[in-house]
This record gives C-alpha cells, sequence and structure tokens, in this order.
C-alpha cells in the first residue's frame, strides 16, 4: 500500500513540473451491482484511495495503456514504466480495482477501492445499516463545477450511487444543457463559476425553463453568497463544503425522493 501511495504520488508530482496542487483522499464506498461491474469486483462495502493532481492530464489513448508494464510517457531514464502497473496489481491481489479520471491539461485522479474490513464481530444487520440509498431508477443529475478534478469526484461518487451525471464547468455550458430537452432530475451546481455566470444566475434562468428543477447549491462560501435577499427560493438547498461522498449521497436522494417542492 505504502508502494503504491507513494507511485501515485510520484506520478503526481512529475506531472505537475511546474507546481500544482497534489490532493491525497480518502472514503467510504458503496458499490452496487453496476459500479461493481464496471470496476471488475464484487459489489459491497470498499474504502477509496485517490491521488489528485492538476498537472498535464492524460488522453484516453494513454489511459488505455497506463497499466501496461513498461509503458511510460516520461523521457527516457525517469522513469520504468512499472509504477501503475504495480498499483493495478496490488490492487488485484487485494480484490479491489484501480480506476484513472483524467482530463487534458487539467488534470488527474487515480483511485484505489480496497475491500472494507468490519471486523471480525461485524453482523449483516449492522453491514446493512451502513449501506448509502441507491438509486433505482437512475434520475440525471446536471452537475456545474468550473475545479476538475472536485468534478471528477462528485460526479464518481453520484455515479457509484446509480446516478447519471451531466458535467459541465461553467454557466453557458449549463445553460445550453437546460434550454435543450435534456431530461434533468436536479440541478447540482457550485456558487462561484467563470465566464461571466455564476451558480446562483444558473439555478435562476434554469426555472424559466424548468419551473420545478430542484437545485442543490454546493459551496465552500458563506451562505449569503448564495441567497438573494436573505433566502433561498422554494425548491433550492445548500450543501456547504467540506462535506463526505456518502453526505452527498444521502442529500440528494432526500432531494430527489422528496414529494414536496
Amino acid at each position: 500500500l505504502e508502494s503504491a501511495l507513494l507511485n501515485l504520488c510520484i506520478n503526481a508530482r512529475d506531472a505537475m513540473p511546474d507546481g500544482g496542487n497534489l490532493t491525497i483522499e480518502t472514503g467510504n464506498r458503496w458499490l452496487d451491482d453496476r459500479a461493481a461491474r464496471e470496476r471488475g469486483v464484487s459489489p459491497g462495502q470498499y474504502v477509496s484511495l485517490c491521488v489528485c493532481d492538476t498537472g498535464v492530464g492524460m488522453t484516453p489513448e494513454v489511459i488505455e495503456r497506463a497499466f501496461d508494464p513498461f509503458f511510460t510517457t516520461k523521457p527516457t531514464g525517469q522513469g520504468t514504466g512499472l509504477g501503475l502497473s504495480m498499483v493495478y496489481g496490488f490492487a488485484g491481489q487485494s480484490n479491489g480495482s484501480v480506476r484513472i479520471y483524467s482530463e487534458v491539461g487539467k488534470g488527474t485522479m487515480v483511485c484505489i477501492y480496497l475491500p472494507r474490513y468490519r471486523g471480525e464481530q461485524a453482523t449483516l444487520e449492522e453491514a446493512a445499516g451502513d449501506k448509502p440509498a441507491v438509486s433505482v431508477d437512475h434520475e440525471t443529475i446536471l452537475l456545474v463545477d468550473d475545479e476538475p478534478l472536485i468534478r471528477m469526484v462528485a460526479s464518481e461518487v453520484l455515479s457509484e450511487f446509480g446516478y447519471n451525471v451531466i458535467e459541465v464547468a461553467d454557466g453557458p455550458e449549463a445553460m445550453k444543457v437546460l434550454a435543450s430537452e435534456q431530461r434533468i432530475d436536479l440541478l447540482i451546481t457550485d456558487v462561484g463559476l467563470p465566464n461571466g455566470i455564476n451558480g446562483r444566475q444558473v439555478a435562476d434562468a434554469a426555472r424559466q425553463h424548468r419551473p420545478t428543477l430542484k437545485v442543490l447549491f454546493v459551496t465552500g462560501y458563506a451562505e449569503n453568497a448564495v441567497l438573494n435577499h436573505g433566502h433561498l427560493e422554494p425548491g433550492m438547498h445548500l450543501l456547504t463544503k467540506p462535506f463526505a461522498g456518502d453526505d452527498l449521497g444521502r442529500r440528494v436522494r432526500e432531494l430527489i425522493s422528496s414529494t414536496s417542492f
């Protein structure tokens, strides 16, 4: 595990020759049948360890070969090409998996999923109690955030809960989706967005096309930054950073399941 983490951190460092942000995140994850099948593991509870960078990113072609032994994009003499292959092998031997999420020019997130150890005395009832609610209707969520790694993490969490996620990076792109015929069951948006339209403006404009659309503002700003004249409109809710992935999943489930606006 230490070697795997070190290899991922070295790769993240090398992807940012001019500096950047390296983030290590851990979390508890419930993988349902679909999410587990995508990762080649059994459904159940897992611990995730993700290493994120804001570096050069990878193309889909590079991602496809990233776990191949001796494959490397580094200059001759600066990499063996065995780092990610070792991480992949370690995860597999541990009955887990590893996934890569990357955008060229934005950054990369590599996540290791390992089966969660619950202790010898864990009961089936206790295990079931920890299971987050997973969507069976696969509702569609529009996710708006200009930070690619935050967007990737949130999208990953929501996908694990069974939702279909449409990701966009700014207000204008969000408006294009909202003006289309695409089904949207919930809008999740950061407040501080670039390109002239902030999250509150996106939500207000969305209501022009979809009057009953529910909105969840996800923000690190003070609540007043989201409020309009001191209050949120009906159907608009707030989740303040930082928060756990399970908290996001439960809040989304509550909003989508609620019959009240």
